[in-house]
């Protein structure tokens, strides 16, 4: 279907840099493992759901709204059991949250009676840090998001996006093994976020930090993942897994990334409206059952030839 798609676009700038995700040998550092999720309301939220993410990738969950990016988020953070499947980080079963794993939401969670320094030093000493270390990272990551000179500042001082920068300083200064973010620039005008995302690519490729990013944003993925896990809703579920071969730092403008983003969304509207021909009237799915052939899978489909 890809190549299809490919056939009926002028040129091909994109041949060989968005292709599917191949298998990797050795253990992954998150195993997501045929999750399914249905909540209270009989809604399936995610079904037979498979990722394994090694260490030092960052990987963007894409998708629209009701696809269950956020559910597997949080189902990673440990704040929500999945109904079925299994989920691991270096082996060990995810059974709640833990210091392994660290949560950006989508709003600067901040104390507001805190300056911006004192922000990052109490979450430190919350980790058992002395308070002279913990002034002294904390100001290393001030300095590293560009916010010297707004040390002794409040939230309520600072613009949406300066915000957002003291809490991903927080979050890099606990140096988790993994860092999950909720669509935390959504929020942010688009030069803002675009300022956003040329800091979190160049901390990101000082760092190598682990990181599962969730955007309904296709073009926003491409700028920021190695590898974007495509879902599509009705119910959650990963139609692609894709590596994207771009230098970094990536131009959101740049004309392969424009053409990959048309595509991607090309392949969700057709898998939207498969689903709403397909959809039967109150079907339920069951969001534990495991595939037709009772078979694991543990990878998406293939798209057929590289793009």
């Amino acid at each position: 279907m890809w190549t299809e798609l490919l056939a009926r676009l002028l040129g091909r700038p994109v041949r060989g840099r968005l292709v599917p995700h191949p298998a990797r040998l050795g253990p992954p550092k998150i195993d997501v493992f045929r999750v399914g999720h249905r909540f209270a309301n009989r809604v399936v939220a995610l079904r037979d759901v498979n990722v394994a993410v090694h260490s030092g990738e960052f990987v963007c969950l894409v998708g629209p709204s009701g696809c269950g990016k956020t559910t597997l988020l949080y189902a990673l953070a440990g704040h929500i059991a999945p109904s079925g499947g299994r989920i691991s980080v270096d082996g060990v079963q995810v059974t709640g949250p833990g210091p392994d794993r660290l949560l950006v939401f989508q709003e600067p969670a901040l104390f507001p009676w805190l300056t911006v320094r004192q922000n990052l030093v109490f979450a430190l000493r919350s980790r058992g840090l002395g308070r002279a270390e913990a002034d002294a990272r904390a100001r290393e990551y001030v300095h590293l998001v560009h916010l010297d000179g707004f040390e002794d500042t409040l939230p309520h001082q600072l613009s949406g996006g300066m915000r957002m920068r003291v809490q991903l300083a927080r979050a890099l200064a606990m140096d988790p093994a993994v860092l999950l973010m909720d669509e935390p620039f959504a929020a942010l005008d688009a030069q803002t976020r675009s300022h956003m995302h040329e800091l979190l690519q160049r901390i990101w490729t000082r760092d190598r930090k682990t990181v599962v990013f969730v955007t309904h944003d296709v073009r926003e993925a491409l700028v920021l993942g190695d590898r974007v896990v495509v879902m599509a809703a009705r119910p959650g579920r990963v139609l692609h897994d894709l590596e994207v071969h771009l230098p970094r730092p990536r131009d959101p403008d740049d004309p392969a990334l424009v053409e990959m983003s048309r595509l991607v969304r090309e392949e969700l509207r057709r898998a939207e409206r498969a689903a709403a021909e397909a959809a039967a009237p109150g079907e339920a799915p069951d969001a534990t059952r495991p595939p037709d052939d009772g078979a694991p899978r543990r990878s998406a489909p293939a798209l057929g030839a590289p793009l």
